[in-house]
This record gives C-alpha cells, sequence and structure tokens, in this order.
C-alpha cells in the first residue's frame, strides 16, 4: 500500500503504519513507502517510520544499501525522539549487515554523551544490536561503556550492563577488565534491576 501524504491525517497514517508493522509479509514491498515517510513534516510519523524501516532493515538489508544513509541523517536532528529511532534503527540493520552502517558507526558513540538519557540509552540498545555478531569491533571502546555504568539516569544504568552481557557471551576478553566493577554494582547499586543486569553480565562473560 502506497501512503500519500494528502490522503492520510496523522493519526490515520500512524494506524497504518500500526497495522503494518503486524504484517510482516508484506514488509518487503513496503520498504520504499515507508522510507518515504522520513519526508513527512511529523516528528512522530517520522518516528514510527525510522522504527519500522530499522525493523524492516534487520529481515531485509540486502534492501537497505540506499536508505541508511537518510536514517543516518536523523543523527543530527533537534529531535531526541528522531535520534534515538535513527540509533534504534541503524543498530538494527547494522545487526544484521554490519558493512552498510559501517560508514556512520564511529558517529554512533558521541551519543553516549548525549543530554538526553533516552538517546543515551538507544546509543546502548543500539550497540548491544551490532555487537550481537560483531562484539570485536567494540575492542577499543569499552570504557565508553563503562562510564555508562555510572550514569546519572536510572534508565541509562538499568541497560548500560546488557552491552556487556552481549560481548561477554561473544568474545569475554573484552569484558573481563570490568568485572570487578561490575560485581560491586551487582553487590551495592541501590536499583534491582541494575544489580540483576551487572551480575548476568558477570555470568555471561564467566560461562565462556
Amino acid at each position: 500500500m502506497k501512503y500519500q501524504n494528502n490522503e492520510y491525517s496523522e493519526s490515520e497514517l500512524y494506524k497504518e503504519l500500526g497495522a503494518l508493522t503486524k504484517n510482516k509479509d508484506v514488509w518487503e514491498e513496503s520498504i520504499r513507502d515507508v522510507y518515504a515517510l522520513l519526508k513527512t513534516d511529523s516528528v512522530k510519523i517520522q518516528a514510527k517510520a525510522l522504527w519500522l524501516l530499522g525493523e524492516m532493515g534487520l529481515k531485509y538489508p540486502q534492501a537497505f544499501n540506499e536508505y541508511v544513509s537518510s536514517i543516518a541523517d536523523f543523527l543530527g536532528s533537534e529531535e531526541p525522539l528522531l535520534r534515538e529511532r535513527a540509533l534504534n534503527a541503524l543498530g538494527r540493520v547494522g545487526r544484521a549487515d554490519f558493512e552498510l552502517i559501517k560508514p556512520y558507526w564511529n558517529k554512533l558513540f558521541i551519543f553516549a554523551d548525549d543530554s538526553e538519557p533516552e538517546v543515551r540509552l538507544s546509543f546502548i540498545w543500539a550497540s548491544e544490536n551490532i555487537a550481537t555478531n560483531n562484539p570485536d569491533i567494540y575492542s577499543n571502546f569499552m570504557n565508553i561503556f563503562a562510564s555508562l555504568l555510572s550514569d546519572k539516569e536510572d534508565k541509562v544504568r538499568m541497560e548500560a550492563p546488557e552491552i556487556f552481557r552481549v560481548i561477554g557471551k561473544r568474545s569475554p576478553e573484552l569484558v573481563k577488565p570490568y568485572l570487578e566493577i561490575l560485581k560491586n554494582i551487582s553487590e551495592n547499586d541501590e536499583n534491582k534491576v541494575v544489580r540483576i543486569h551487572s551480575l548476568g553480565a558477570i555470568k555471561a562473560t564467566k560461562s565462556e
């Protein structure tokens, strides 16, 4: 189905995208139509389209060579939600085919210091996705993730140990220098989820 901007209100278009999200059988043929929605004036629709493009890119990375640069353009958006969704989308596409997002990969690390906690969280989540199949590319960047273990926002600190779990399961040598830090957090952090996730990272690393 082609989504013509002048035929749908924002709410109708959002609903149509929601229905498409569930109808994975037509994803491949709908990629170009969803991509076209990145040019709308609605942040809500752009964000939804970016999220869906990420899921489509995970499933059909071979179709995304011409779209990745436009997704990456949203990393520079003044809207935090669009930065979040661009990170998420690049993470999903990069999980399927790192080469597609490689030209933009180094740029992702600036979002570890983004002013918005949701964007910092999305940076971690995107990195987890990419590291699932490419853990060793993070060998020189582990200190950045370590700094996020002490982020001022709970939502970020809850997610930060998860990148250590993902990498530790696949390349434990990269996480071993941080096991004492994770152990201390797992025993002393006031947030239960942070403690649990830190312990999970330790167990994943030591299981290898």
